[in-house]
């Protein structure tokens, strides 16, 4: 590895792939900038975010800056091949707002791995990266991801074409199944162990701190009802619109949070670093000032009463 490290705070690259809305390249390379100066130094990409997008403008990036201060990491499985029905005016339908000039092909074979890996370097401009996640298996085939992707990560670990390996998921199960049948570096945990919701401290995170594998933890404002200090009316979880039952539990916590001094995003981004499995937090950012503000709420002192609060109101585990 570099002399970066991944953590506190990692910047997750989906937005500068146009996630959701058209970004500038000058939005995308201020964004970047913006998490720069807030002390980021870890990047984490893939093909998928964008078609390629997100990677290219991440590579333009970085590319003037020395090769020993940062880390990136992108994702394999998913390769992009040309969309055959492509016509003008065509856009992505994966939540991308780019020409749909090319379509993903779930690909967990070692020549798939192998070309995802080598077509991504090609747009990041770099040699190597330093991790490299299978991505999101269980969307298509998780026994084939397990039996084909995994020992294809190892080798490619072994033999030394990249430092590090893992699984990026949204499901604590799904990674569990990963640490328990290969010798993984790191797994991307997302929205699985955040201020309200922590089905991976049950078993997935003693099992990581037992075979000594980093969790990088994304999706920590779960889906945007932690993103603000009030919760909104029409807020969203977990890519849906939140129920009344959850809409009330993240209220009483942003009561107790106000209780002490500190705000609601502030507080789950903290939370979302205190197990001790935990090597980052990622978070992501549409523009420049809310990169900068993720920085600023890392940077805030959260009290230590709070936590105790929260747990005596039954709102988050008393061993979180």
């Amino acid at each position: 590895m570099t002399t970066a490290e991944v953590g506190p705070l990692g910047f997750g690259c989906a937005s500068v792939g146009n996630l959701y809305r058209e970004m500038s390249d000058a939005d995308a390379a201020e964004t970047l900038q913006a998490a720069w100066d807030g002390g980021s130094r870890y990047f984490d990409t893939a093909p998928h975010y964008g078609l390629g997008l997100s990677e290219e403008r991440l590579g333009r990036f970085l590319a003037d800056r020395p090769r020993d201060g940062f880390l990136v990491s992108t994702k394999v499985g998913r390769l992009l091949v040309e969309n055959p029905e492509f016509s003008a005016g065509q856009n992505d339908d994966e939540g991308f707002a780019v020409p749909a000039t090319h379509k993903r092909q779930w690909d967990p074979s070692e020549a798939g791995i192998r070309r995802s890996l080598e077509e991504s370097l090609a747009r990041l401009g770099l040699a190597r990266t330093d991790i490299v996640f299978l991505h999101d298996p269980d969307a298509y085939d998780l026994a084939a991801g397990i039996e084909q992707g995994l020992p294809v990560l190892e080798k490619l670990r072994a033999e030394g074409t990249v430092d590090a390996v893992g699984v990026g998921a949204n499901s604590a199960e799904t990674l569990l199944a990963c640490i328990e049948a290969a010798e993984l570096d790191y797994i991307m945990l997302s929205g699985c162990y955040t201020l309200l919701d922590q089905p991976a401290a049950r078993e997935l995170l003693p099992k990581c701190l037992a075979k000594g594998v980093k969790v990088i933890n994304v999706g920590v404002y779960s889906t945007g009802i932690l993103a603000q200090p009030k919760v909104p009316a029409q807020a969203h979880y977990k890519y849906a619109p939140a129920s009344a039952e959850v809409r009330a539990k993240a209220a009483q916590i942003a009561a107790v949070c106000g209780r002490f001094g500190t705000d609601l995003p502030t507080a789950a981004l903290h939370f979302s670093l205190r197990h001790p499995a935990v090597a980052a937090v990622v978070t992501g950012a549409s523009s420049a000032a809310q990169a900068a503000q993720n920085a600023a709420r890392l940077q805030a002192g959260v009290p230590e009463e709070l936590w105790t609060a929260l747990a005596a109101e039954e709102l988050i585990p008393y061993d979180s």
